[in-house]
């Protein structure tokens, strides 16, 4: 008879600038509910952009993810060092028929298309071979417009079709990088992930990964994504945002904070150090009591 694999998550940030509190509280949610469940809790430092990579930002989340008491198993992975296996997913991609070159740039997209989730859609004018005398600049993948659907372990099930929402979408960009959907794709089925949690600002290319996992034929892990957290105007926080940082030297408020902000049931006389903290947390962890407040607009057609 067959068993699950064993719960395993991960926390991935972009080493773009130090670790904000929006940044903690997607950490603090992947680690508890890996802790609650009693699986495995890694960390991955998604660098595949180098251009946006900031030169020691990896170093000092990490830094600052051991000073609030963070434990992960294993070795720190870095999609820097991971190309090889997104270029055999890409090559796989071309085999199936389903990867072409596109030799669109910005501006032809934008001047004929329609607006969609992410911006305009893509209208497939590539998919039979870019114009005589075009450079291939980006490589797509072909989509369909038959539901993609997601359940969600905070905000219920989605579904999205993604050649309406998104058109054909880019899996190797212009400038070469490999795109984050083949990226985290790749990624999350060679390390075993089982349980994806993470910012509700991926709720809408959950389907993007989905799709991409049954073309290369990879398990699909359950998804969790946490609500965002805000700035005065609405807008997302960003590791730039230096009016929310988080102080290594005093972990324990910010850990609270957090632990609010995910709707957890405070304790009936507060912890006066992370380990209690922790101690205290993974015990009372319930992905059940997490807010589902209003996803980034557009993240599912239902």
């Amino acid at each position: 008879m067959a068993t699950s694999p064993p719960y395993r998550g991960r926390f991935a940030p972009s080493p773009t600038g130090p670790l904000h509190f929006g940044s903690l509280v997607a950490a603090l949610a992947s680690c508890l509910d890996a802790r609650a469940n009693r699986g495995e809790w890694l960390v991955r430092i998604e660098d595949v952009d180098q251009a946006r990579a900031v030169a020691g930002a990896a170093d000092d989340i990490l830094r600052t993810l051991e000073a609030f008491g963070f434990e992960w198993e294993g070795e720190i992975a870095r999609q820097s060092r991971r190309t090889d296996l997104y270029r055999d997913a890409l090559d796989r991609l071309r085999r199936l028929g389903v990867a072409y070159d596109c030799a669109c740039s910005r501006k032809d997209i934008a001047g004929a298309a329609r607006v969609g989730l992410d911006g305009p859609v893509y209208d497939g004018r590539c998919r039979r071979g870019a114009p005589l005398g075009a450079t291939a600049r980006a490589v797509r993948v072909r989509t369909h417009d038959e539901p993609i659907r997601v359940a969600d372990g905070v905000y219920g099930a989605r579904s999205q079709r993604l050649e309406s929402a998104v058109g054909d979408f880019v899996v190797r960009r212009a400038d070469g990088y490999f795109a984050y959907q083949l990226a985290v794709v790749v990624d999350d089925a060679d390390q075993g992930i089982t349980r994806v949690v993470r910012g509700a600002d991926l709720l809408s290319s959950t389907p993007r990964q989905v799709y991409l996992q049954g073309l290369l034929g990879l398990p699909t892990p359950s998804y969790a994504h946490v609500p965002l957290v805000l700035d005065a105007a609405g807008r997302k926080l960003g590791k730039r945002d230096l009016a929310h940082p988080i102080d290594p030297r005093r972990p324990l408020p910010a850990l609270l904070a957090a632990w609010a902000f995910l709707g957890q049931l405070t304790a009936p006389e507060q912890p006066a150090s992370p380990t209690e903290f922790w101690d205290f947390a993974v015990e009372r962890w319930n992905l059940g009591r997490v807010p589902a407040r209003s996803p980034p607009v557009g993240a599912a057609d239902t």
